[in-house]
C-alpha cells in the first residue's frame, strides 16, 4: 500500500515545473548564479587588453621611428586617443597587467645600463653637485604643486620624475604613491608633461650650451644632469659633441642608479599606499621587489662585463616594456578628469624642469 501511494505521488509531480528538477549535476543553478562561469574562467582574461595595448604601442614605435618623435610621448598620446577602449570591461585585466607587470620588469631590465663604476668615473665633486641638483629639482616639484593648489603627491611625482629619469621614475614612484592618493589622470598628465619637457630640452639645451660657450665637460654635465629621459639626455649630449655625449651618459646613468634610494626614501616619508601606518621603520624602508631586482641587476652588471649585444637588446626590451606600461596607463586614464585639471597639472613639471636647468648650469659653470 505504501509503495503504491509513493508511486502515485511521483506520477502526480510535474517535473518540468520544478526549477532544478532535471539539473542532476547543478549546471543550471551554477549558470544562473554565475558560479559556473567563474569556476570555468578563474584566470583573468589578459589577451584582449594586452593585444589592444600592444597595437597602440606598436603604432607609437612606428611613428617614432619614421618621424623622430620621442617614443614614450607618442605612447602616451596614442594611449589617450584610444582611451575609449577601457570602457569595455574585457580590456581591464590586460591593461592593468601591462601597466603594472610590464612596468616592473622594464625597470629591472633597465639595470643593465648602469654600473657602480659610473660613480667612480664621475668623481666626488660632480657627484655631490649632481645630488644637489636632484634635491633642488625635487623640492621645486613640491613647490610647484603647492603653487598650483595640488597635493604633495603630484609634486613628488613631478619632482622625482624630473630629478631621476623621466617616465621610468614616474612609473616607479606611482607604484609607491598608489592610485588612491593620486589619480591616474594626474599621473598621465605628469607623464605627458615630463615627456614634452624632455623632448624640448633635447632640442634646446645643446644650442643654449653652444651659445653660452660651454666646454664639452660643462655641456655634458648640464645636459646629463637636467634632461629627464635617458634617450633624450644621451641624444642631446652627442648632439653637442662626442666628448660631451660620453660625459652626459655617465652623469645621466648615475641619476638612474639613484632611482632605488629615491623610491625607498619616498616610501619612508609618505607611508604605505594602503593607509596602514603601524609598520616599523625597517618595514617602511623595504623596497618593492622590482627595485631590489633592479639593484641586483646593477650589482651583477658591475661585477661582470656584459656583452655589448646583451646590453643593446636589454635597452630595447626595457624601452618596449616601459612603452607598453605607459600606453596601458594612458588607455586607463579618465579623460573627463584630464579636462577638469587643465593647466595646473603641468605647473609642478615646469617648475622642476626650470630648477633642474638653472641648478645644473650653475654647477657646470663653477665646477668644470
Amino acid at each position: 500500500m505504501n509503495d503504491k501511494a509513493s508511486t502515485e505521488t511521483r506520477r502526480s509531480i510535474d517535473w518540468d515545473q520544478l526549477p532544478y528538477g532535471g539539473d542532476l549535476f547543478g549546471e543550471i543553478h551554477l549558470a544562473e548564479t554565475g558560479q559556473g562561469s567563474a569556476a570555468a574562467d578563474a584566470r583573468p582574461k589578459l589577451l584582449p587588453g594586452l593585444t589592444l595595448c600592444a597595437v597602440g604601442a606598436a603604432t607609437a614605435a612606428w611613428l617614432s621611428e619614421h618621424y623622430g618623435f620621442p617614443i614614450i610621448l607618442l605612447g602616451l598620446l596614442v594611449g589617450l586617443a584610444l582611451n575609449f577602449i577601457s570602457h569595455d570591461p574585457r580590456s581591464h585585466a590586460g591593461l592593468d597587467f601591462a601597466s603594472r607587470t610590464c612596468l616592473r620588469w622594464g625597470i629591472v631590465v633597465l639595470g643593465l645600463q648602469v654600473t657602480a663604476g659610473q660613480f667612480a668615473a664621475l668623481g666626488p665633486a660632480p657627484f655631490a653637485a649632481l645630488g644637489v641638483v636632484m634635491a633642488v629639482t625635487f623640492a621645486a616639484g613640491l613647490a610647484g604643486a603647492r603653487i598650483a593648489g595640488q597635493s604633495r603627491y603630484a609634486g613628488i611625482l613631478a619632482g622625482g620624475a624630473t630629478a631621476i629619469c623621466g617616465a621610468s621614475a614616474a612609473l616607479a614612484l606611482y607604484g609607491v604613491i598608489g592610485k588612491d592618493r593620486l589619480s591616474q589622470a594626474q599621473f598621465a598628465l605628469t607623464l605627458v608633461g615630463v615627456s614634452l619637457a624632455s623632448a624640448f630640452a633635447m632640442s634646446v639645451y645643446p644650442a643654449l650650451a653652444g651659445e653660452l660657450g660651454l666646454s664639452d665637460g660643462q655641456a655634458g654635465f648640464l645636459i646629463g644632469a637636467s634632461i629627464h629621459d635617458v634617450a633624450q639626455a644621451l641624444g642631446g649630449g652627442f648632439a653637442f659633441s662626442d666628448p660631451a655625449g660620453n660625459y652626459a651618459t655617465i652623469v645621466k646613468l648615475t641619476r638612474v642608479a639613484l632611482l632605488a634610494p629615491l623610491v625607498a626614501l619616498t616610501g619612508l616619508w609618505i607611508g604605505p599606499a594602503d593607509g596602514v601606518d603601524n609598520a616599523s621603520i625597517w618595514q617602511r624602508l623595504a623596497l618593492p621587489w622590482f627595485i631590489l631586482a633592479f639593484l641586483g641587476v646593477v650589482a651583477l652588471n658591475s661585477m661582470i662585463t656584459m656583452p655589448q649585444l646583451v646590453m643593446q637588446n636589454g635597452l630595447i626590451l626595457s624601452k618596449a616594456l616601459l612603452l607598453l606600461a605607459v600606453t596601458a596607463t594612458a588607455m586607463r586614464s579618465r579623460m573627463d578628469l584630464l579636462l577638469q585639471m587643465g593647466w595646473k597639472a603641468a605647473v609642478p613639471v615646469v617648475t622642476a624642469t626650470l630648477a633642474s636647468f638653472i641648478a645644473a648650469l650653475g654647477f657646470a659653470l663653477v665646477l668644470l
